[in-house]
């Protein structure tokens, strides 16, 4: 009779390492993608940063590009334009959502149409909504000076004049607000009534509720909300592309080519500066020195924000 054949038992680190394995297969798909759309562009923008390339030759010149960061006045202009954006844009969307949210709340009859209008701005393609903004408020074609002259208002022009186009391109955005809307309008519906109404009986004004019920309750959609605004607006393009073009007519001319900015590099955004040089002079070494600034900006404010975020609800 054959000697039965021993079996070997499983050891601690034998079970661990299939643990380990196993959690490996589970996240391949992450890492791969990873992997390929993220560390793989990543370093390769280090490293293409560090030579003066223009797709057919490359040329190492060490931290030429970034010492080159310093002195390039229009990437400190777009920069600053970027960052009047980032701190007076993104709190009036994220504000004026909240508050159209908070409104549709309280409207008992027609709040589905409301909705609908409020929401409607944000599905029109951006290259058409741009170009009919600008039209509505251009001076010159538009009816909307026309009826604020008739009223004793005098409205400005707008992507005209250097020192209203950022507040244009801001008027613009509120203007198609819907997407911050709907996602806090859906973040006030799901706060419990149980705890109005707890509140009211302790004798909780409106302001109160507000401030301790939901701004706590809605706080996570809120960060979500400011954090995308600010990476959008932190890559924002289209629009002050759009708008500067259309404010010259230029806007129904195919392959049109002008230079950024207008008017005076007031429209000039730091992504289309990382544009101009990439796609249009081929400075892809240069571009990607923009493009890790960029890159870096938009961590540190979700860092900032997280944090402060963070604090909030330890005071709550």
């Amino acid at each position: 009779m054959a000697a039965a054949v021993p079996v070997r038992p499983v050891t601690a680190s034998r079970a661990r390492r299939r643990h380990r394995l196993r959690v490996l297969a589970f996240l391949s798909p992450w890492l791969v993608g990873f992997s390929l759309f993220f560390a793989y562009p990543l370093a390769a923008t280090v490293y293409f940063s560090f030579f003066r390339y223009n797709l057919f030759q490359l040329t190492p010149v060490g931290l030429t590009n970034y010492r080159f960061l310093f002195k390039d006045p229009y990437a400190w202009r777009a920069i600053k334009n970027t960052l009047w954006l980032v701190v007076v844009m993104v709190p009036l969307r994220v504000l004026f959502g909240l508050a159209l949210a908070q409104l549709l709340t309280r409207i008992k009859r027609g709040g589905n149409i409301l909705r609908s209008i409020f929401y409607l701005p944000f599905l029109i393609p951006p290259v058409a909504a741009t170009v009919a903004f600008v039209f509505v408020v251009n001076p010159g074609t538009g009816p909307l000076n026309d009826i604020a002259a008739k009223i004793g208002i005098h409205l400005p022009d707008w992507f005209n004049d250097p020192a209203w186009t950022k507040p244009g391109l801001t008027l613009l955005a509120l203007w198609s607000i819907g997407d911050v809307m709907i996602i806090l309008l859906a973040a006030l519906l799901d706060v419990p009534r149980s705890l109005y109404e707890a509140a009211a009986i302790d004798g909780a004004n409106a302001w109160q509720r507000f401030r301790r019920i939901t701004l706590p309750t809605i706080s996570p959609v809120l960060l979500f909300s400011a954090v995308t605004g600010v990476i959008q607006t932190l890559q924002y393009f289209t629009q002050a592309m759009v708008a500067a073009n259309a404010s010259q007519g230029n806007a129904d001319q195919a392959g049109t080519t002008t230079a950024p900015g207008y008017p005076d590099g007031a429209s000039l955004t730091f992504p289309q500066t990382l544009y101009n040089e990439g796609f249009q002079q081929f400075n892809m070494g240069y571009a990607c020195v923009l493009a890790l600034v960029l890159f870096v900006v938009a961590m540190f404010f979700t860092l900032i924000l997280l944090r402060q975020f963070h604090a909030f609800g330890d005071e709550e």
